[in-house]
């Protein structure tokens, strides 16, 4: 009702305005009466018309170029048919040409002056305490991020803008809502001492991650905290707001650039099928689960061994995603039976099988047959019921350890790389589409290296860190999920994915950015060294002797055409593998190396 009312004053003002302008402030009697009297016919268009247009139900707070849009149109048209109306009315109102424009002109003037001011006392909270309450912050970065962000800080009650800082150097001198930019990333120390700085956000979600490194060490120099903004698509797109702004994590500075999925082209293969994720509560399995409920599944078939795996992703699921519908299945890869029941009952269109023994001095010792049974054998009975239960695609989630392993578990994960080009066409003679996908470390995955360094750094120390120079590719496991979803929609069959892993960063330099990312150094935190562990070798490798990369038509997607596999492959396997509770651990290794000639065991 305020905003119809107030809508009414104005559009009255604006006829009586009009008038005035016309006549320089001395309307003759006769236009008077005439103005009076069509003030009523102009009341009722006026609402008809916004009504119809939607003009009084857009949020003055939100108020933006499209709602503007919309109202200057609907003052013309509005215009327009008082024209019309007093034309075909003949009452006798002569109504001048000249205060029917300017009618148009000053009604649209006091109507978006009004929605514009409303939505700037707002914004900039003039009637709440002022900056002594609020906390100086340096956003860096001038770009579509701070712009968002500073718009977002000025209704904070805990924070408040003192300037900004970019490289561009056109944007010197420059402000963004009245907040300056007051120099380049250099003059960050200089210019936090001046203001009383002591938080930093860094609104740069686009730049790469070498940048974001050096701007968090230029922070710690300076003595401030480093905050950060989320994903630029979703800060700009409203999803999230200054609520989600946070420390900078290890994401933050060992990821790499956004990837960029074919988002209609994953909703029309996921959409409305069902998709069965084995090892659903892993790292892996749990972030191919959160991916794959942005495409609305019609069942997603959680699969987990762990019971308390299980019963976490599937809690998480109800709490988070209840629009999706779920299946929690307790269940052993080398279940045969458990496996051919399950997929026969469920009919899932699409697997993905992330399911695996994947630490690798662990499977090294006392536990290599459970390695082969667990990561060869399950993957035989997945792949071999996906075939003959006609599921549409086979994805397997295999690692670049299995590349001229040096590992146990390295060489079970390329066997099971070859269990997949088996069944490809021609020998498995199969309409399943069979994908492999190979990638890196994924950062804060169980077992990987980055959750036991956290814990020991709130231990106090030390590090233990196997060699001075071990590599490793890393790759954070949104990305790493994002990424296989893409190669299974690819028009490839019976093909080895390579993910873009970027370059390998040693794992010394991971270890000294978590310390400082802890606001600790390396003088309260020790690093000692321990030496290689059973499998492990210094750097891991992109591809097997023998094998080459082609390009894919997506930039961080590359094919490994490798050699071929034998025939009776299946069944050599499935002998071996009802032989492995009576065969030596040494044995074992020994017959890994029939199919994988590249096998080199240190042990």
């Amino acid at each position: 009702m305020f905003v119809v009312l107030t809508d009414m004053v104005m559009s009255l003002l604006a006829w009586t305005s009009s008038y005035l302008l016309r006549f320089n402030f001395d309307i003759p009697l006769e236009y008077f009466h005439s103005m009076i009297l069509a003030m009523p016919v102009i009341i009722f268009l006026q609402i008809l018309l916004f009504w119809f247009y939607g003009i009084h139900s857009a949020f003055w707070r939100f108020i933006g170029m499209v709602d503007l849009k919309n109202l200057i149109i609907s003052i013309f048209l509005l215009t327009a048919l008082i024209s019309l109306t007093f034309f075909f009315l003949e009452r006798g109102l002569y109504i001048p040409r000249s205060v029917l424009l300017l009618y148009a002109l000053t009604f649209g003037f006091f109507a978006c002056s009004m929605r514009i001011g409303y939505r700037y006392l707002k914004e900039r909270r003039i009637f709440v305490p002022n900056n002594g309450f609020r906390k100086p912050v340096l956003v860096l970065g001038a770009g579509t991020a701070g712009e968002k962000l500073i718009r977002q800080l000025q209704g904070s009650p805990a924070w408040y803008v003192a300037g900004l800082l970019d490289d561009d150097p056109t944007k010197f001198g420059g402000n963004i809502h009245g907040v300056k930019v007051l120099g380049s990333m250099s003059d960050l120390e200089q210019v936090a001492k001046s203001r009383e700085i002591r938080q930093v956000i860094m609104a740069l979600p686009s730049v790469n991650h070498e940048v974001r490194r050096k701007v968090a060490a230029s922070c710690k120099s300076a003595g401030v905290e480093t905050l950060t903004v989320p994903a630029i698509d979703d800060l700009v797109s409203g999803a999230v707001s200054v609520s989600d702004i946070r420390s900078l994590e290890l994401d933050d500075l060992l990821g790499r650039n956004p990837v960029h999925l074919d988002v209609q082209g994953l909703r029309d293969y996921v959409e409305g099928k069902t998709v069965l994720v084995t090892g659903a509560g892993g790292s892996i399995g749990s972030e191919l689960c959160r991916q794959l409920a942005r495409f609305s599944p019609g069942l997603l078939v959680l699969w987990e061994l762990s019971e308390f795996a299980l019963y976490s992703i599937e809690t998480e699921f109800r709490d988070r995603y209840p629009e999706v519908n779920i299946c929690p299945i307790i269940g052993d890869v080398k279940s045969k039976s458990r496996v051919s029941q399950t997929i026969q009952k469920f009919k899932p269109k699409i697997i993905l099988h992330a399911a695996a023994y994947k630490h690798v001095p662990l499977m090294e010792k006392q536990n290599v047959s459970e390695a082969i049974k667990n990561n060869v054998y399950g993957t035989l009975n997945i792949a071999r019921a996906a075939k003959l239960y006609g599921v549409e695609n086979f994805i397997l989630i295999s690692t670049d350890k299995a590349v001229n392993p040096t590992s146990v578990m390295g060489a079970s994960k390329r066997l099971a790389e070859m269990v997949c080009e088996f069944y490809k066409l021609p020998f498995g003679d199969s309409n399943t589409r069979f994908v492999v996908t190979r990638f890196g470390n994924v950062i804060g995955s169980t077992g990987s290296v980055i959750p036991r360094f956290q814990q020991q750094i709130r231990s106090g120390g030390p590090l233990t860190i196997t060699h001075p120079d071990i590599k490793r590719y890393f790759m954070s496991i949104s990305e790493a999920a994002q990424l296989v979803l893409q190669a299974s929609i690819s028009n490839y069959r019976g093909t080895i994915f390579v993910l873009d892993m970027g370059a390998p960063i040693k794992i010394l330099d991971v270890a000294r950015e978590l310390i400082r990312l802890s606001g600790k150094t390396e003088n309260e935190i020790d690093i000692i060294y321990t030496g290689l562990r059973d499998g492990e070798k210094l750097s891991e490798e992109l591809l097997a002797e023998g094998e080459k990369l082609i390009d894919t038509e997506h930039p961080k997607l590359k094919i490994a055409q490798s050699r071929a596999v034998k025939q009776n492959l299946i069944a050599e396997i499935e002998s071996w593998i009802a032989t492995l509770e009576t065969t030596e651990e040494l044995m074992i290794k020994k017959q890994l190396s029939t199919w994988i000639p590249e096998y080199q065991s240190k042990n």
